[in-house]
Parts: C-alpha cells; structure tokens; sequence
C-alpha cells in the first residue's frame, strides 16, 4: 500500500478534479504491476495496473489488488474499475481510503463482494487521507481547500518600495512556486497586487498541460483591461461588481470543481481570509534578503488556527507549513 500511495504521486498536477490513487498488484507474494491515474481522461490506477500486468506477461486471475481509493462503480470519463477488476479475476481488494463522491461512496466496495471478491479497508487509511486531502475537502465541503503562500524578508517584510526593488526570492524557490501552482485549480490575487506587478499568474517553470485559473478581487474595478491576466487567453474571473463576499467566491469556485485555491495576493487580501477562518494552510517563505523600504506584515498564526507546523528549504528560503 505504500508502494500504491508513492506511485499515485505521478498523477500530482494531472488529473484533477479527480483524485491522486495508486494500485499495486500482488500475487503469490510477489508484485506483478502497478498502476496510477496519470491524468484526466485517462487510465484509472486499477486499469493501468491491470494493462501493466498484461504488457509484462503476467496473469492478474486470483492476484490482490492493493488500492489507495475505492474503485468506482460508474461510468465517467472511464469505464467502471470494478468492471475492470472483476474482469481480471482479481480475488481480493485491499481499500486504503472509501470514495466519499456522492456519486461512488461505498457502493464500490459492495459490489466486489457481491460478486465474491474479498474486501478490506483502512489500510494506511490516513496516509492516504492525507494525499488526497483537497479531493476529501471539496467533497465533504464543495468548497476548495484554501492554501496561502508569501514571501518575506528576513525581517517580516512582504514588499520593498524602493524604485530597484524586485523578486527577492532564489530561483530554486521560484520552481517550488510553479510546482505549488500546478497543483492547484486557481490562483487568487487582490486588485493592489495586479496593479503592482501585473503578473502572469501561470505555471511556467514545471511542466504542464493545464492552466489554474485566475481570480481577481477587485470590488471597485481598479484593474487595468490590459492587464496581463485579462489578456494572455488563460481563464481569468474578475470580481468587481458581482463580488458577493468571499464565501459566496469560495462556493463558486466549488461549483467549478475548483479543489485547491492558492491566495498569492498581498496582505490585505490575506487578511481578509484568515479573519474569515477560511485558511486551511499557509506557507511562509522566508528570504534571507532585508528590504530597504520594508512592508511589514503581521499575520495571525496562532495554533488555535493552526497546529500543524513543519519547516523544509525551497532553495536558499526556509519555509514554514501551518495547516489545520
């Protein structure tokens, strides 16, 4: 199942909305295949490992089925995988994680044993939890799960208003950034941070087929039409006049299936969202650099928001994770 877990990572970035899940066949001890959803559209994990075993001559009748979600039982952009494992011959289906889609939510698993295929569930269930994390939100909440990320100075600072300033972060942190992108459905900003910078708001450091889309608060219509982000073809939602508030934006975005929202806006923005109790995680990117004309910042992190704190490097930046 650990295995399963690490090869379902390859699909990171490619196949939301749906979830990441891994499969990984065994039979008479040995493991024969293994499978991940690799993107939208494509093979799930249990087909692929399934396809796996076949290309590598090996005979999946009355091999276990080591899987990190509940196979589906409906037909989508793909067949069924139940159809798929029982026609395998799969004997035995071993469930890290139960599918709560209102469309499969246990129904997968009652259909193997229906058909005679033995089930267990649980199996590194929270490990699993964990790596699907934004799929398990927006499913319980249909509302993305909301990631915050800034860059400071080593003092505190998040802009510096010097006539030379610039990005002040190392190139191996800006990659993180645009793999952090691509793991996302939309990029949020305020109307202060287009108006600055005019950004792209695109990942283009990584590899990618798909474009989040961008989100513009700007409640008075301060941006200006040739912004980069209103011009470039990408999909950019621009919150003036329709601006209803930020759960009404949250609800929307859900609606668009819209599973992880990154805020890369400026203090205010952020503000707002952490007094509205509407961050699920915030990541701090701390420069080694000291602004000459410094914005200070200060932002509530306590841990009756956030008890969960880790720290690694993105390049020359030490990053500390705060999430619920």
């Amino acid at each position: 199942m650990r295995r399963a877990i690490e090869v379902a990572e390859k699909g990171r970035g490619r196949v939301r909305p749906n979830p990441l899940v891994g499969c990984v066949l065994v039979k008479e001890g040995e493991v024969i295949a293994e499978g991940w959803h690799d993107h939208l559209g494509g093979l799930h994990a249990e087909q692929m490992a399934i396809h796996d075993a076949e290309e590598k001559g090996h005979n999946t009748n009355g091999a276990v089925a080591y899987v990190t979600l509940e196979p589906c039982n409906h037909f989508g952009r793909t067949p069924p995988c139940t159809e798929a494992l029982l026609w395998a011959g799969i004997s035995k289906v071993i469930v890290a994680h139960g599918d709560p889609n209102p469309l499969v939510r246990g129904n997968g698993i009652s259909v193997l044993e229906e058909a005679g295929i033995k089930v267990e569930s649980g199996l590194l269930e929270e490990e699993a939890a964990i790596q699907m994390r934004e799929f398990l939100h927006w499913c319980q909440k249909r509302r993305p799960f909301v990631t915050v990320k800034i860059a400071t100075d080593a003092n505190g600072s998040v802009d510096d208003l010097s006539e030379d300033a610039g990005r002040f972060t190392s190139q191996e942190c800006l990659v993180k950034v645009h793999e952090l992108r691509k793991d996302c459905g939309a990029i949020l900003v305020g109307s202060n941070t287009v108006i600055r910078d005019d950004p792209s708001l695109t990942v283009r450091l990584v590899d990618t087929d798909r474009q989040p889309l961008r989100v513009v608060i700007d409640p008075n219509n301060r941006i200006p039409m040739n912004s980069k982000i209103l011009n470039d073809g990408f999909g950019t939602r621009h919150l003036n006049d329709d601006f209803r508030g930020l759960e009404a934006m949250l609800d929307m975005l859900g609606d668009l299936e819209v599973q992880r929202l990154l805020i890369e806006g400026g203090p205010t923005t952020i503000a707002h969202f952490l007094e509205q109790d509407l961050v699920d995680e915030f990541i701090l990117v701390k420069s080694e650099i000291v602004h000459s004309e410094p914005v200070l910042a200060d932002f509530d992190l306590s841990k009756d928001k956030f008890s969960n704190i880790s720290h690694t490097k993105w390049g020359n930046e030490s990053v500390t994770i705060y999430s619920r």
